[in-house]
């Protein structure tokens, strides 16, 4: 493409402001729908960069979108920033060495996400601008991916509905465009209301509260044999009624996430897990509340969007790390097991190749793109915008996402680079896309035949709200 150099050297004009931002988004990590200051650090970025900027979209005080350009075929660009509790760490540091016991990280890499996305969102702006040619860059500032689900959401507000096509991308060890496949998720509390009574002087006239929830915890655990083996169940203790063993707990919360191949499995699922609930309830003589909190679709995948965005990572080439991002990687990976480091390579359909210490190469285009394992609520834009994402290679190779050492490596100038590098192939594909309507169109044909003529039903029960109470609680 004539216009991948030009559009390179737009993100280059503005890396250093992007990248003091992702630095600055890292230092004040905050969980699922508390992104109160990253969401500042974002939309004060899109004022001063010149978008035309919309706060508090959806009803969700932390998503923003902001808009550049005029008329033509309208790119999304989805960033996000949020973090995970429980994973502080010191930057630079290849020791578990946290910031703050029990404090927030980004072990995700949410704050190079965001502040890549925006980069490339930035530089096809002023390839715009320069140009002058007709077409709107949207960079969709999106909280609370990690349970969240504020994408969902934002897709049911119809935030989408004039989108042509979007991209995202995901820091990772391994550099590489994104497969289709994800997993349907369902979070939902369980909160289990019974009779407190003096466990000891009369505890038959108790009804209790905890026993419902690790009844519940019990029955699905006998339920995982009668699953499908794709799917995945998991919980939380949110309240287990107190800390008192004398008193017979009248209350107790139990957090699920349910997750399936697809959306209809996952549904069926639920309802299973639910009637386990019901059951306990009912052999406790408790009254249950079941609250879905948030709702995720399995990603569709896109095929010309795929083959365009790979041409453009082919024309760019892999990450260029110098010899002290090797050196630091190198100490990072010593914390690392050889599983981690075969996992890596295998959730890439790729043997292992050496000993190297980061993704210097790009994997072969022939290679099938494995399903990911995990969920995200990227998917349910993917079901009605046709949605290219790309994995870039920030953190030595085997870095497990969700870990002290994804945390220690989110501010490093391998990072950076490889934040920068993710950024030039999103902009590189977006301005492919407003320059060929044959891309556009082909890309939405593929995504109504996979979609089918039923299309896209939200995974969300009609009525939820987004648990921003719920979950900044």
């Amino acid at each position: 493409m004539e216009n991948a150099p030009r559009i390179w050297s737009h993100v280059e004009a503005r890396r250093d402001a992007l990248e003091a931002m992702s630095d600055a988004v890292w230092a004040v990590p905050e969980t699922c729908y508390r992104e109160i200051r990253s969401a500042a650090l974002h939309a004060g970025m899109l004022s001063d960069l010149g978008f035309r900027l919309s706060e508090g979209v959806a009803g969700i005080p932390t998503a923003m979108v902001g808009e550049a350009g005029e008329g033509g075929p309208v790119v999304a660009i989805l960033g996000e920033f949020d973090a995970l509790p429980g994973l502080s760490q010191e930057a630079g540091i290849a020791e578990p060495r946290p910031v703050e016991a029990g404090g927030n990280g980004h072990g995700c890499g949410h704050n190079l996400l965001g502040a890549g996305a925006l980069l490339a969102a930035a530089a096809v702006k002023d390839w715009l601008a320069e140009t002058g040619t007709p077409g709107r860059v949207r960079y969709y500032g999106c909280p609370a991916e990690e349970g969240g689900g504020a994408k969902a959401f934002m897709v049911k507000a119809g935030l989408f509905d004039d989108v042509d096509i979007a991209l995202s991308w995901h820091p990772e060890s391994i550099c590489d465009v994104m497969g289709g496949g994800s997993l349907a998720n369902t979070r939902i509390d369980f909160a289990f209301h019974g009779r407190a009574a003096h466990a000891a002087a009369a505890p038959h006239l108790g009804r209790s509260a905890l026993d419902a929830v690790e009844l519940t915890n019990v029955g699905v655990n006998y339920l995982r044999e009668h699953m499908p083996p794709d799917a995945r169940v998991h919980y939380a203790m949110i309240d287990g009624g107190g800390i008192a063993p004398n008193v017979v707990q009248p209350y107790a919360k139990v957090r699920y996430s349910v997750r399936a191949s697809t959306l209809a499995g996952m549904t069926a699922l639920l309802a299973r897990v639910v009637r386990v609930a019901e059951g306990a309830a009912m052999m406790t003589e408790t009254r249950v509340e079941p609250q879905v909190l948030s709702a995720v679709s399995n990603l569709v995948a896109n095929a010309p969007l795929m083959e365009a965005m790979r041409a453009e990572l082919g024309r760019l080439g892999p990450v260029e790390f110098d010899a002290a991002d090797r050196a630091f990687a190198a100490a990072i990976r010593e914390t690392l097991t050889e599983d981690d480091r075969r996992d890596a390579y295998a959730r890439f359909g790729i043997e292992m190749l050496d000993e190297r210490p980061l993704c210097d190469f790009l994997v072969p285009a022939d290679v099938p793109k494995p399903a990911l394992v995990g969920s995200t609520d990227v998917a349910d834009v993917s079901w009605v915008v046709p949605l290219v994402q790309l994995w870039g290679a920030t953190a030595a190779i085997g870095t497990p996402l969700h870990s002290w050492q994804m945390v220690a490596q989110g501010r490093s100038p391998a990072a950076r680079k490889g934040m920068v590098h993710a950024a030039k192939v999103m902009a590189a594909t977006a301005v492919e896309a407003i320059s060929s309507p044959d891309l556009v169109a082909r890309a939405k044909a593929d995504l109504a035949r996979r979609v089918g003529p039923e299309g896209y039903a939200s995974p969300l029960p009609d009525g939820t709200e987004p648990p921003i109470a719920v979950m900044a609680a």
